[in-house]
């Protein structure tokens, strides 16, 4: 068995694998057979974020396996998208729905990166942990989650899809499909082994509207500290925003980015009339297949991710591809944090970040 589950990694694997798999098909279909337009169709808001039409392509094949897994093993399921039965949406739907009590819990993002995939422009991917179930008072966390699965959702024009997995302790496995053959091969993560960030990809994230220049300010601030001023007019480091924090974890075990922050919760302005989209833990299921690989992954004050599996809970997190590029971005980025107010969640703080054409290194 692994950690405090009722069956071993593998029992767990395969049903995770057989799902990414129906639900990969599903959504294909839906994206091959409808235009942006049709995807793009906003359906309403459940379950922590606004569901679109393609989402709904990933909703139907999810609870239709559910339903097949709950006869063999009952447990609670908590998915962005699925309304709970009797509790409210972050508490979660029981399979089969008679059950006194869930054998475990599985977290769910169906489609993680529905902007970019419904235009078109880059893959989701489906996001699946397995963590032991609520007992008393106690609800399980993401430092919880055991076994992790996450599916490329390739665009129509793909011909190629990953599928990644991971048990605790037990490393990181991971396949390419080809999806006019059917072949399948493995192959090995690797995260880049670099010690600085210059020549490379890295971002803090700045996807929508509401904490820009925040972001903005503090990525030109840590850079600055971390690599100097510009020696020339070429980049000292690349930006490639993915809108998918799958995705982005996968980008860092791929080896094609550094370091990445997603600080939304911690940039905000709390004296907004509304809060802003940001990550919550089904976003951040799978972070587990990052730390298998090699990946470093830390809350915004360096500690492990632990927030409770729900659909409404704000998390923050920072991405380190080794150990080297944390040792060196860490301290700095922890620094700059305090002296925004970002540790404290004070965003008013945080707008007294240097504007970028005033930017300079603190006095030693």
């Amino acid at each position: 068995m692994t950690s405090d589950l009722p069956r071993d990694a593998a029992y767990f694997v395969d049903h995770l694998h057989a799902l990414a798999l129906e639900l990969r098909a599903a959504v294909g279909r839906g994206v091959r057979g409808s235009t942006a337009e049709e995807l793009s169709a906003a359906m309403g808001d459940r379950g922590g974020d606004t569901i679109y039409r393609l989402d709904e392509h990933g909703e139907g094949p999810l609870l239709a396996y559910c339903a097949r897994w709950g006869e063999d093993l009952p447990f609670l399921l908590v998915a962005e998208g699925v309304e709970g039965g009797g509790g409210g949406p972050s508490v979660g739907r029981v399979f089969p729905r008679d059950a006194d009590r869930p054998a475990f819990t599985l977290i769910v993002d169906p489609i993680d990166g529905t902007r970019g995939l419904m235009y078109g422009k880059r893959s989701a991917w489906a996001l699946f942990g397995v963590a032991p179930p609520p007992r008393g008072g106690y609800r399980p966390t993401l430092a919880d989650i055991a076994v992790a699965l996450q599916a490329e959702l390739p665009t129509a024009r793909a011909a190629l899809a990953d599928v990644l997995w991971a048990a605790r302790g037990e490393g990181v496995q991971a396949e390419t499909h080809d999806l006019r053959t059917g072949a399948v091969t493995s192959f090995v993560p690797r995260p880049s082994r670099a010690a600085t960030l210059e020549g490379g990809f890295a971002a803090i994230s700045k996807f929508f509207p509401g904490a820009k220049a925040a972001a903005a300010r503090l990525e030109e601030r840590l850079y600055l500290e971390l690599l100097g001023p510009p020696r020339s007019e070429s980049p000292q480091v690349f930006d490639d925003e993915y809108i998918s924090s799958g995705g982005q974890l996968y980008e860092l075990m791929a080896g094609h980015d550094r370091f990445l922050a997603d600080l939304r919760p911690v940039l905000h302005d709390p004296g907004e009339a509304s809060s802003r989209l940001c990550c919550h833990p089904y976003d951040l299921c799978t972070e587990l297949i990052a730390r298998e690989a090699g990946v470093i992954v830390t809350d915004e004050r360096g500690a492990p991710l632990a927030a409770p599996l729900d659909t409404t809970s704000p998390v923050a997190w920072v991405g380190y591809a080794n150990a080297a590029l944390r040792q060196s971005i860490e301290p700095v980025l922890q620094r700059l944090l305090s002296e925004a107010g970002g540790g404290r969640r004070e965003t008013e703080a945080a707008r007294e970040l240097l504007p970028p054409s005033d930017l300079r290194l603190p006095p030693d």
